[in-house]
């Protein structure tokens, strides 16, 4: 095969299983060099990091989440139209979302949980609506990807699990959006505060990670979001190396059903992490023996799912 054509085949395969997804992928990529340039030429900060970081970062989330999703479409057998409709859904509100985003980082102001002026506010009404609609359409996309599957049994059971992990990482950023009982005080006395947080006993925009602008200082509730949204991609990765590594079919489709729990388990930890306050970089002794039975727990399963007798039909 040409080696051009060997490169774009992923966004042709894209683009014949939704094209306006692949087109919401190619403007989040355009975004993403806007807000690049904005984390050059604009030094404002908005919470304790740079305004521009919020847009990049949605951006490249958005890219990845929609020539995924476009690419799965085009494995659909049935449902088209309804997958087509879930489709436009998502590339309105995605859009919807991320606009105000950048909206609000042109201004230099918090797009999340601002409710400050009446204008922050009623931006941030319109943000909660259109997320529970991106993750509806995303429950029926599900549904069909999980009717249909793809042509073999690890593919199938990647594109299955993987699905459930995104529905999960879509579903804990409302956890983020319940206001501290600091900020209710607040509130009440008329000060101008965030309504939500993402950080764990610490206050919002103090001292972060490089370019995730996760927290340092205590917990973050936006790491486990960020793991659970982009779970589809890791098991649908794992998945496709597999073949290189197990010629088993039923082999391979076992170790993707270990990889999704052990996956699973890591988006349960780091989420359990955050809520007790502790920063992901810095575990104590009770993380690192949860971390050590995880990691035990997934390898004992892979061992034993290559060591399990392999049967022969007929």
């Amino acid at each position: 095969m040409n080696p051009l054509l060997r490169t774009t085949a992923p966004v042709r395969a894209a683009l014949h299983g939704s094209r306006v997804l692949t087109w919401l992928s190619a403007l989040m990529g355009a975004l993403l060099l806007v807000a690049l340039v904005g984390l050059v030429v604009d030094d404002r900060t908005v919470g304790g990091q740079a305004a521009w970081l919020k847009p990049a970062k949605f951006a490249i989330s958005f890219a990845v989440y929609g020539l995924t999703m476009a690419w799965l479409l085009g494995q659909l057998r049935r449902g088209r139209r309804l997958a087509r409709w879930a489709a436009y859904a998502i590339v309105v509100t995605g859009t919807l979302e991320v606009g105000i985003i950048v909206f609000q980082a042109a201004r230099g102001r918090a797009s999340h949980y601002n409710e400050a002026t009446p204008l922050d506010e009623a931006l941030w009404q319109v943000m909660g609506p259109t997320i529970m609609v991106l993750w509806v359409a995303t429950v029926v996309l599900t549904v069909l990807l999980w009717r249909d599957g793809l042509p073999d049994r690890a593919s199938t059971w990647a594109v299955r699990l993987g699905m459930l992990l995104l529905l999960l990482g879509l579903l804990q950023g409302f956890t983020m959006v319940v206001p501290t009982a600091e900020q209710l005080a607040l509130d009440e006395q008329g000060v101008e505060t965030l309504m939500g947080a993402h950080a764990v006993g610490v206050r919002d925009g103090g001292p972060g990670m490089p370019l995730t602008g996760w927290s340092t200082t205590g917990g973050d509730l936006r790491i486990g979001h960020f793991v659970g949204m982009h779970g589809l991609q890791a098991v649908l990765l794992f998945a496709m190396l597999l073949p290189a590594l197990v010629a088993d079919v039923a082999r391979r489709a076992r170790l993707v059903v270990v990889f999704s729990f052990g996956y699973a388990g890591l988006l349960v930890l780091v989420t359990w992490q955050a809520l007790r306050g502790q920063p992901l970089l810095a575990p104590d002794a009770l993380t690192l023996a949860a971390a050590g039975g995880l990691f035990a727990a997934t390898v004992l399963g892979a061992v034993i799912t290559i060591r399990w007798p392999h049967r022969v039909s007929g």
